[in-house]
């Protein structure tokens, strides 16, 4: 599989097949550092708003730029989402998450009935514990999408478009996103917080789509755009011929060049858009929106405003029937945990800091060595560190599944993405096997583990 051509690319080897996939993985030839990190990586561009003094826009890796404090801490909201039994998060205009400690199960998330005792209510965090609100002083004004809503202890928080606005007590550097992702999910997960931005810098007709690969472009249809690697900057080599396959994106006679984006003229009075000088098309035979597909046929790539990060070293890509997948050193899957508990708040219980029942009870039943042999952590080998925010190593308690302390001796050091441990199953017994994905609740939309999918649409998924 081909995600584009680029100056600089992590390659990837799958030992089943000995195929290099080299550009999943790979960035752009705009380059700019990204503070923390020994790589560089093309930084999506965005539109300039209007910001009330005290916030600034920060580029984070996964999720592109949005919207940060003055200490930079990034800004999320709690949109309203319909739920099996009713809806969870906020309106606009109206704060929900207060210091109130949720202590029974809301019944919005069926088969749970409501008022049944959540777990670990002697440690149990409220909803601003774990979000604390933005608020607003008393001599601020609104401007632009930035209002001020109140607050039913008489504060005043900072919303944008009407929502109101949270930090997350997992943010503890500028441009970490670890509280939320603009990643959508399916129709049963939570009511999950989402980090707000600015919009990026398109011309109108095109969109941006968070994948685990990065920040896929596409056009306002959601179908993906992509490059033709023998096109130079300022001229298309696809002809008559093959534009009946690969049809170009056309640029409305009052377009303009801007920034990254630029005009080919493809005959006279024919333009074609160009985005860091790559002339754009669709692809005709493309029979779902986001799609991969048109990456398979030689010379053609998927295009991104910008690349997720490289993945440890030691990782591998595995095809599977269904997809492709991230891989450990042994070519078995790496899946991520989900949780969300059925409170009236949605609190998340996929983190190390979170309670752990949840996790214990769905992969060892309430024996957490049953959890270390069904689904072991992906241990990292000593002196091992990560080149990205996105991936780090930390040490991990066997018997909690908590943060392990300094002083402890019995720890796992083990591989997190996005700051929570990844795994792999104890059934899948050879390289490209997937037979972990979707255990859980709702195939693991709530309480459960996936698959690490790098591409998932060979039947029909969505990255």
């Amino acid at each position: 599989m081909r995600l584009g051509e680029f100056n600089r690319c992590w390659k990837l080897r799958c030992p089943s097949s000995g195929i290099v996939i080299s550009a999943l993985l790979c960035v752009s030839a705009a380059v700019a550092d990204v503070t923390g990190a020994q790589y560089s990586v093309a930084v999506e561009e965005y539109v300039a708003v209007p910001m009330p003094p005290g916030f600034r826009v920060e580029s984070t890796e996964l999720d592109g730029p949005v919207f940060a404090d003055a200490s930079g801490h990034t800004l999320y909201e709690w949109p309203s989402h319909k739920l099996r039994n009713g809806y969870s998060g906020e309106t606009q205009g109206n704060p929900a998450c207060y210091d109130e400690v949720s202590t029974v199960t809301a019944g919005l998330m069926s088969p749970y009935p409501p008022g049944i005792l959540l777990p670990d209510l002697e440690s149990r965090p409220s909803c601003t514990d774990l979000w604390p609100p933005v608020l607003a002083s008393d001599d601020t004004a609104a401007i632009g999408k930035w209002t001020i809503v109140d607050r039913k202890d008489g504060t005043r928080q900072w919303a944008y478009d009407e929502q109101p606005l949270y930090t997350s007590v997992l943010d503890s550097d500028a441009g970490d996103v670890l509280g939320g992702t603009t990643r959508k999910y399916g129709g049963d997960s939570p009511a999950n917080r989402v980090p707000v931005g600015p919009p990026p810098r398109i011309p109108p007709g095109f969109a941006v789509k968070t994948t685990t690969v990065g920040r896929l472009l596409t056009t306002d249809k959601n179908y993906s755009v992509y490059a033709f690697g023998q096109d130079t900057p300022d001229q298309s080599n696809c002809d008559a011929q093959c534009a009946r396959t690969w049809i170009p994106v056309a640029a409305p006679a009052l377009a303009r060049a801007q920034g990254e984006w630029t005009i080919i003229e493809r005959s006279p009075g024919v333009r074609q858009w160009a985005f860091r000088q790559q002339p754009l098309y669709t692809y005709v035979l493309d029979g779902r929106s986001w799609s991969l597909e048109g990456s398979d046929v030689s010379g053609w790539s998927n295009v991104y405003t910008q690349q997720a990060p490289p993945v440890p070293e030691s990782f591998t890509v595995q095809n599977t029937l269904v997809g492709q997948v991230l891989a450990d050193s042994r070519g078995m899957t790496i899946y991520t945990y989900v949780c969300g508990d059925d409170s009236i708040d949605q609190l998340s219980c996929d983190h190390p800091n979170d309670t752990q029942v949840y996790r214990v009870a769905m992969c060892g039943g309430g024996e957490p060595h049953k959890c270390l042999q069904n689904w072991p952590y992906v241990q990292a080998e000593a002196g091992t560190s990560s080149n990205s925010r996105a991936w780090s190593v930390m040490n991990i308690d066997p018997n909690t599944g908590h943060r392990a302390t300094t002083e402890q001796a019995d720890v796992l050091s083990v591989w997190a993405y996005r700051d929570r441990p990844v795994y792999t199953y104890g059934g899948d017994t050879r390289p490209g096997d997937v037979d972990g994905a979707g255990t859980g609740e709702w195939r693991a939309q709530r309480n459960g583990l996936k698959a690490f999918w790098l591409r998932d649409d060979y039947m029909g998924g969505t990255l």
